[in-house]
């Protein structure tokens, strides 16, 4: 297994419980790929360089999971399905 950071924007306008929401069906899709979650960072609403789907600001969270390599394009297939990610990035991080 790999170490990965993913990235996402999620819609300024979602409340808490929706963004949890958000956050615990990527989780579950890293699990379902045999993966393991290792954290969860909730970075706020931050305002965004240029507009995303109209919007100014968008809410950033930082998932870092160790993954199989064949798991990330699943991974980021599926998160280009929901509505609520205006943009996500997934990264492999090198371990030292």
């Amino acid at each position: 297994m790999r170490k990965y950071e993913i990235i996402f924007i999620a819609h300024p306008d979602l409340d808490e419980e929706n963004l949890n929401n958000v956050v615990e069906k990527v989780k579950g899709w890293i699990a379902d790929d045999k993966g393991e979650v290792v954290s969860v960072d909730n970075w706020g609403k931050k305002r965004l360089a240029y507009r995303i789907r109209k919007q100014r600001e968008g809410q950033y969270v930082l998932i870092t999971a160790n993954m199989e390599p064949a798991s990330v394009k699943n991974l980021s297939q599926n998160m280009r399905y929901v509505e609520s990610i205006m943009r996500s990035m997934i990264t492999s991080v090198d371990e030292d």
